[in-house]
């Protein structure tokens, strides 16, 4: 799925379910919570952090979808296009690390 249908269908949800978006702050305080529970997960699962009982049955991919939607709604409440702003990123990015990564003895 584009990026763009997944932007559409964020704002069809919160226009048929949601009733409103919560202002962009309000979002970017839930973004931040999201981001740390996704973190919480990988110090826990894949640091060296010991994983408690609660923990154990927390689903990163649903903690990441909680921070994608968080995402896709500031994209919608900011008016950015995410699906060009990604293709832009991944283009600089490509032109900018075509070697250096490849070169990169840390890596090897």
């Amino acid at each position: 799925m584009e990026i763009t249908k997944l932007q559409q269908e964020a704002d069809e949800w919160i226009k048929n379910v949601g009733v409103r978006y919560f202002n962009e702050l309000t979002n970017m305080a839930i973004l931040t919570e999201e981001v740390g529970e996704v973190a919480r997960i990988i110090a826990r699962r894949y640091g060296e952090q010991s994983e408690k009982e609660s923990d154990l049955t927390k689903d990163l991919g649903e903690e990441l979808a909680d921070v994608l939607f968080v995402v896709l709604c500031l994209a919608n409440q900011t008016g950015t296009d995410l699906q060009a702003a990604f293709d832009a990123k991944m283009k600089k990015k490509t032109e900018r690390d075509s070697d250096r990564h490849q070169n990169n003895e840390k890596l090897k």
